[in-house]
């Protein structure tokens, strides 16, 4: 069942965790509200993992491993 999620876009946040700009947290809100209609539960902590990705601090291995620790 999907439910809503806080995103702040003034204070560029989704779930409390800071986004560098509005593009961002829009990819990521669009990305995340897709994958919640398909049963995805998001957490604070996978947010953060997702972020990390995307941004370049985490290899794709490093976000698949730390994905499957997290679920």
């Amino acid at each position: 069942m999907y439910s809503p999620i806080d995103i702040d876009r003034e204070k560029l946040t989704i779930m409390g965790v800071r986004f560098p700009d509005l593009k961002t947290l829009d990819s990521a809100a669009s990305a995340i509200g897709s994958n919640m209609f398909e049963g995805f539960q998001p957490t604070k902590k996978l947010i953060r993992l997702y972020l990390d990705y995307k941004m370049g601090k985490i290899k794709g291995s490093q976000f698949l491993a730390a994905l499957k620790s997290a679920i």
